[in-house]
């Protein structure tokens, strides 16, 4: 659980954060306001269907090795059901290689199997595997797997030569040169470069440089674009709202590093290190994570109401009225909403609680505000805003609309943190951005959490969280 603890500056951002400057296109023809006239239905990635065609089969020719007395119809369907529902989820651009996937795809089989063996040892002990029909429908499974699944890569890579994705890069035009000429020695990637993306031309041969907003629609359109890379690492502070426009219009958007590679990635492209960005204006969230909030929030809130009863008296006693503290923040879509925590501070007036960074100042609390700040258990009240909704457990830190509209003007990415509902805890807070810290760099880790969001990155935030609750630091 987190707060935003720093040393007050009234009107004015904290000391730490540093602002820089933000190019969102060329002065000729801004392409912050890119539509195209007629919006395309998003890129869909490649169905798959054929995949679990491919995994679904493997597993049944690996059940059909099984002795009859052991092929029982609820083990089969067990077996089958596990193998489809392990399936990992493809991201790589656009097809990946089968020897690539391979030791995740025996990983998985000998999973399933292991563990049906298991399931029959503990039913029916009479029927238990041997060490050679396990090794034999493990093998089986396997090499079907491998097999049917390189026959559907195979058939995808050779529809892409025949007609490739076609793709815009955002960048220095030097450097989208160069990765739109690897791109074509290179036709098995299945993209093909139409067009760059810069501020203005170098003068330079090769693909076309798009300086305009009406350039860029028009390629978009004549060319049936659905790719677009961001080749800098700068792109994708300065060009934000560009390529959020080409995700918009139905464009995947990809970021390439195009020199020294500066981030771990399995993900490559003729070479090169590359990553999907996830730029739609809203991120939804799973149904699982929805479950996770309802479930750990209100267990949560059923044990720990003689704690929050004890604080609330205990405030009331040491602090007088105005126990819980209630204060506007913006939530997921840019819409309002009341945060609620216990009252630790009493600002002058509301507006000095609206627009001023931080009132706290802990030399001037009663020792159990302190106390309460210190330990964040002034935050437990807002397991109820995410059992209503508003919040989930974990998600970027909301703020008040003062300083919403501040830094999204100073701040590139930081507006992008609302495509999420915003949470208690957060990748930047375990990651020690709370308090008086760099807001690009929260705005950067949030963004990074939205991006590659999954269920179990949202169980490792909540006990790191927890684990630092144990140890508190102060705040």
């Amino acid at each position: 659980m987190t707060a935003e603890r720093t040393v007050p500056s009234p009107g004015v951002p904290p000391r730490n954060h540093q602002s820089s400057p933000v190019s969102v296109m060329p002065q000729r023809g801004s392409t912050t306001g890119f539509r195209v006239t007629a919006p395309r239905a998003p890129a869909r990635p490649a169905s798959p269907v054929p995949l679990l065609v491919a995994d679904g089969v493997a597993a049944l020719l690996g059940a059909l090795t099984l002795p009859g007395s052991q092929r029982h119809p609820v083990f089969v369907a067990l077996l089958i059901a596990a193998s489809l529902l392990l399936r990992q989820r493809d991201t790589r651009p656009p097809v990946p290689v089968l020897l690539e996937e391979m030791p995740s795809v025996l990983g998985r089989v000998a999973v399933v199997w292991l563990a049906l063996a298991a399931l029959v040892a503990a039913y029916r002990p009479e029927h238990t595997l041997s060490g050679r029909a396990l090794l034999t429908g493990l093998v089986v499974q396997a090499a079907a797997a491998c097999a049917l699944r390189g026959a559907v890569h195979g058939r995808r890579r050779a529809a892409l030569l025949r007609h490739p994705h076609t793709a815009l890069l955002v960048g220095p035009v030097a450097t989208a040169q160069r990765v739109a000429a690897a791109l074509l020695r290179h036709p098995g990637c299945g993209v093909r470069p139409v067009g760059i993306v810069a501020e203005q031309p170098d003068g330079t041969d090769g693909l076309p440089v798009l300086t305009t907003g009406e350039e860029v629609k028009r390629a978009v359109i004549q060319n049936g674009v659905q790719a677009v890379l961001a080749v800098h690492p700068c792109v994708r502070n300065e060009q934000g709202p560009l390529l959020r426009a080409l995700a918009d219009s139905g464009c995947e958007v990809w970021e390439v590093d195009a020199d020294t590679p500066s981030y771990a990635a399995k993900e490559r492209l003729a070479g090169f290190c590359c990553r999907r960005l996830d730029l739609s204006p809203e991120r939804r969230d799973s149904v699982g994570k929805r479950m996770l909030d309802i479930l750990v929030s209100g267990t949560l809130l059923l044990l720990v109401s003689p704690l929050l009863l004890a604080c609330a008296v205990t405030l009331r006693i040491c602090d007088g009225p105005g126990v819980v503290f209630r204060q506007e923040r913006i939530g997921r879509n840019d819409k309002p909403f009341t945060l609620l925590k216990f009252r630790t501070h009493r600002p002058v007036d509301e507006h000095e609680s609206a627009t001023r960074w931080s009132v706290a100042n802990e030399h001037q609390m009663r020792w159990f505000c302190r106390m309460l700040r210190r330990t964040s258990l002034d935050e437990l009240l807002q397991l109820w805003n995410v059992l209503r909704g508003d919040m989930s457990l974990v998600g970027p830190r909301p703020e008040r609309p003062y300083f919403v509209a501040q830094f999204s003007q100073t701040y590139p990415g930081y507006a992008a943190r609302h495509r999420m509902r915003t949470g208690i805890t957060g990748l930047a807070q375990i990651h020690g951005l709370r308090g008086d810290t760099s807001i690009e760099d929260r705005s950067r880790f949030d963004n990074a959490y939205i991006d590659n969001w999954s269920l179990w990155q949202d169980v490792c935030i909540l006990l790191r969280t927890a684990v630092a609750l144990v140890r508190p630091t102060g705040s």
